[in-house]
């Protein structure tokens, strides 16, 4: 039996399958993998590699027969997927190598290669349309300066400021979201240093979203707003995502994990916009569209710069 790994990784954590003769097996592992601004495809490929190790339960990284990994960065922050793909083969030894953009995996994970619309939202958020031909939309993933809105560094950001309005004294501001600033950073000139100082800001915001969610089920109308108006932003990437594609819809990564916080907005706002759509619960995540898309190495010729693969002579 031929050895192989999916592998998603995104801004706070990894996820990883590896098929054995034994079965498949799967770890996720938390850990910012983005530093500051900048996406290290060396970063990228630590983790990875890191993940499918762990997975496997070995104490060396295994010898694979095919690799894919899905990662955030791709298209537009990662400049070099082929010296990515030539460091996997390297460590992992395996001849068939795929780096993806995490859109890609996720949709291959939540709607198993039906056309659709899929939304990917974690610590960022990227929406991705296509039937995996001739229609490719992306809408958003601009990263945490400029866009991924509705993401989980975007749900954090708006509570820390409901937090710090309260402490001003400003309207707007949220009591139970400075007492979980308290319990979280100590003080405010806490929060400021890890926030401003730390090594991944996009993932100390992101961390701070189940707080918000904490608060929005216990009722605090400040932080049901912010996850409301996520769930929106989300809905507006897909919809914009959909031209030209049947209006199937679907989701992955974390942030969908707060269940109907997320997920009733979400399906009302694409509804409102598209009364016809049809939204389904997702079939796998990106780990497993990963090693989906090693069955497909023919999507190179279309998936343009979601896609790089080395070791595919029939691609």
């Amino acid at each position: 039996m031929r050895i192989r790994a999916g592998v998603d990784v995104g801004g706070s954590g990894v996820r990883a399958v590896v098929e054995l003769a034994a079965g498949r097996r799967r770890v996720q592992v938390t850990r910012p993998t983005h530093r500051r601004a900048t996406i290290d495809g060396a970063t990228v490929v630590a983790a990875a590699v890191d993940a499918v190790t762990r997975a496997a339960d070995v104490a060396h990284p295994p010898q694979l027969d095919a690799v894919c990994v899905g990662t955030t960065g791709l298209p537009g922050l990662l400049d070099d997927p082929a010296a990515m793909a030539a460091e996997l083969r390297d460590r992992l030894g395996a001849h068939q190598v795929m780096v993806a953009g995490d859109a890609l995996t996720t949709h291959l994970g939540a709607l198993g290669g039906r056309p659709g619309v899929v939304v990917a939202a974690g610590t960022g958020v990227i929406a991705l349309g296509t039937d995996l031909g001739q229609v490719w939309n992306r809408t958003d993933g601009w990263g945490h300066l400029l866009g991924d809105e509705g993401g989980g560094a975007w749900i954090g950001r708006r509570g820390l400021v409901a937090a710090l309005r309260h402490l001003d004294g400003r309207a707007g501001g949220s009591a139970p979201l400075a007492a979980a600033v308290a319990t979280r950073y100590g003080d405010p000139a806490g929060l400021l240093s890890r926030v401003y100082n730390g090594e991944s800001p996009s993932f100390e915001l992101a961390a701070f979203a189940p707080a918000v969610a904490d608060a929005a089920r216990d009722g605090d109308a400040v932080a049901g707003s912010i996850w409301r108006r996520a769930g929106e932003r989300l809905a507006e990437s897909a919809v914009a995502a959909a031209t030209g594609l049947e209006p199937r819809f679907s989701w992955g990564g974390g942030l969908f994990r707060t269940g109907s916080l997320l997920a009733d907005p979400f399906r009302r706002a694409v509804l409102a916009r598209l009364p016809g759509a049809h939204i389904v619960a997702p079939d796998g995540d990106g780990a497993d569209g990963a090693l989906r898309l090693l069955d497909h190495p023919q999507l190179t010729r279309h998936a343009g710069a979601f896609l790089h693969a080395s070791g595919f002579d029939d691609a």
